[in-house]
């Protein structure tokens, strides 16, 4: 009897441990995601209203894999898949972000190339400022105006504690820039802010120790943020620490307040000149006239900026323009 003959078929290789097929980059497209509104972030785990509704359970989600290091912050619409109860120890997946309609950003200071996301698709940017106690400061809040403009969300001004001063002189350093301004007292409820609020997503910020704390527990009781009591040095103590979107009440007019932790500086290494005035519509379209590395100050800084052409033509008021300006400073 011959012996056997063997040739490659009789030879079994062993599949490698990651499989022979090759792995597809297809993702699923999660068509049935439901819609969700990030409320806070804590620890690589955030809290979402589904469908934006406060009346349904939050419900806490960790970030899909796909997804990778995509930033998610407080304010970002997300689909959402896997349990959506908002039962206790139950965890969904965020697994797509939604563009972003505005953007809430600022760095650590003028020259930190690091732009932080504060809070995403707000539609209004509520600056808030104590007339007294502490004393109140232009420049910051000249800085928010820009970081609003500039983000696409409407500023408005808010002056607490005018039981202690009178506001008025503060204000009028912005009635030309046609901002709202809303006053309010530490004895009285603040229902001119609950309407500016009503239906819409606001995001308070301010230095620590303005009474911000004290307005989301006065606009949201059930909210019980922590009130800080101002320091010696008068820029107070930080009560809040993280960004939180708050639900207003249906006698409030319901909406979001997100409530931003306190600032000390509000940096702008990000903004440009040309993102304030493009903000205005009756000004985008002027400073397209303007030389290049315009920074819209007026002479003797920028001789030919277009909108002092506007003021000639007696299209801009000189009021607004040098309202404007004073804010465009806090860039340079």
């Amino acid at each position: 009897m011959s012996p056997r003959e063997y040739d490659e078929t009789d030879v079994r290789v062993r599949p490698g441990r990651r499989g022979s097929r090759p792995r597809s980059k297809r993702r699923p497209e999660h068509a049935d995601a439901a819609e969700a509104m990030v409320t806070a972030v804590d620890r690589g785990r955030w809290t979402c209203a589904p469908d934006g509704d406060a009346d349904r359970p939050p419900v806490t989600a960790m970030r899909a894999r796909e997804l990778g290091r995509t930033p998610i912050v407080v304010g970002d619409r997300v689909g959402l898949v896997g349990d959506l109860s908002g039962a206790v120890d139950t965890l969904a997946r965020i697994v797509r972000v939604q563009e972003r309609r505005t953007v809430l950003r600022r760095t650590a200071d003028d020259t930190d190339p690091y732009e932080r996301v504060v809070v995403a698709n707000a539609e209004q940017l509520v600056i808030v400022t104590a007339v007294a106690d502490p004393v109140p400061r232009t420049g910051f809040v000249d800085r928010c105006l820009v970081a609003a403009y500039a983000g696409g969300l409407t500023p408005v001004l808010c002056l607490t504690k005018a039981d202690l001063a009178d506001p008025e002189p503060f204000a009028a350093q912005y009635r030309d820039l046609d901002l709202p301004v809303l006053v309010t007292r530490r004895d009285h409820d603040p229902a001119p802010l609950a309407a500016a609020l009503a239906g819409k997503v606001s995001a308070l910020v301010g230095h620590s120790g303005v009474g911000k704390s004290t307005l989301v527990n006065a606009l949201v009781p059930e909210a019980s943020r922590a009130v800080g009591v101002v320091s010696a040095v008068g820029k107070g103590r930080h009560t809040t620490t993280a960004a939180l979107a708050l639900a207003l009440p249906e006698d409030r007019g319901a909406g979001w307040v997100v409530d931003t932790p306190g600032i000390r500086s509000f940096g702008l290494a990000h903004v440009t000149p040309d993102d304030v005035p493009a903000a205005f519509d009756d000004l985008a379209e002027a400073i397209e006239d303007c030389p290049r590395g315009c920074g819209h100050l007026g002479p003797p800084a920028d001789p030919e900026c277009a909108l002092d052409t506007l003021v000639a033509d007696g299209k801009l008021g000189p009021g607004r323009l040098a309202a404007l300006r004073r804010v465009l400073v806090a860039l340079h």
